[in-house]
């Protein structure tokens, strides 16, 4: 199935010169994929540079404006794909703007913490920042009609909603898509973050995370069964954050004594990947936690949704003392 994503008409109409779009995001959610074909569709010479070769960060390092003149020579667009990747890339993005202002560009990466400390400040009045998720269903919705999405719904409700999942054919390369992308890619970009040593607690978090979706979760007590401290547990709880792992909902108040705001709930922004995380991708029929999943899917599209529509919204649970809760 051929996916329109709901970002591509915004990134091509912030496309302009002399400015960055930076397009962020979990890896494999579509963005390389994006990209190539928005720079086919432009009709522009354009050169499509890759941050994880040595190579490209080798000939970008040399901070020399003959250097970026010869290098992007008779190109209109420049597309560099995983720019966090490249060394003081933020630096280089910004030499680049400023000495030849007749470029557009776009850098994209798979990590909000590589990307926001190392393009930010830089690149201060001179980006446009987009985010990008996994498929929502807004965007599937142009493709399927009603009768198809109540048809496809259980499946993802449990294999989630990544580009290459819904187009795989069979369960069971679904499946081992999954716990492959968890392994080889999500937890890769966790333990190359700084200071970041310990890839055990990182996924035994995210598993005490998993089997609590829904529910308040006590920093305390999840340093208590892991072995570390309450402070550790929010560093990587962060992290996971950033890398497009989780997202926490935090309760909401008017500064009422009685209402609840000093845990959170913490979800994950694909079903696909919690259950890879618990490898637990049983039909709903077979499953005890099928409002879990319906919970956190329904979490999940509403922000995608917000986001891209740029509703400029803020999302929260409530739940008082007294066992009150808006569902």
């Amino acid at each position: 199935m051929e996916i329109i994503r709901k970002i591509e008409s915004r990134i091509i109409s912030f496309l302009e010169p002399g400015k960055v779009n930076i397009l962020y995001g979990a890896r494999r959610v579509g963005k390389t994929y994006l990209l190539k074909k928005i720079a086919a569709e432009q009709n522009v010479s354009y050169l499509w540079l890759n941050g994880e070769l040595p190579e490209v960060q080798e000939i970008l390092a040399t901070k020399n404006l003959n250097n970026y003149k010869n290098l992007f020579a008779g190109f209109q667009l420049v597309i560099i794909d995983e720019a966090q990747a490249i060394p003081k890339v933020g630096q280089i993005l910004k030499i680049i703007v400023d000495e030849l202002p007749h470029l557009k560009i776009i850098a994209s990466g798979s990590s909000a913490f590589d990307l926001t400390n190392k393009l930010g400040e830089p690149l201060v009045g001179r980006a446009f920042w987009h985010e990008m998720y996994p498929v929502a269903q807004l965007e599937i919705s142009m493709q399927e009609n009603i009768l198809e999405t109540i048809k496809n719904k259980d499946e993802r409700l449990v294999f989630g909603s990544y580009p290459e999942v819904i187009n795989l054919v069979g369960f069971d390369r679904k499946e081992e898509y999954l716990k492959d992308l968890v392994n080889a890619y999500l937890l890769k970009d966790i333990l190359s973050l700084e200071g970041i040593r310990n890839a055990s607690k990182i996924y035994y978090l995210l598993k005490l995370i998993a089997f609590q979706l829904g529910k308040e979760v006590s920093l305390n007590e999840l340093g208590t069964q892991l072995g570390i401290s309450k402070n550790t547990i929010e560093k990587y709880l962060d992290l996971l954050e950033k890398v497009f792992v989780l997202k926490k909902i935090t309760g909401f108040s008017k500064n009422l004594r009685k209402e609840i705001t000093k845990t959170s709930r913490w979800y994950f922004w694909d079903n696909g990947i919690r259950n890879a995380i618990i490898h637990d991708f049983k039909a709903l029929s077979l499953r005890n936690d099928t409002g879990e999943l319906w919970e956190n899917y329904l979490i999940g599209e509403r922000l995608k949704k917000n986001e891209y529509e740029r509703a400029n919204k803020e999302m929260y649970f409530w739940r008082t003392y007294d066992q009150q809760e808006i569902d």
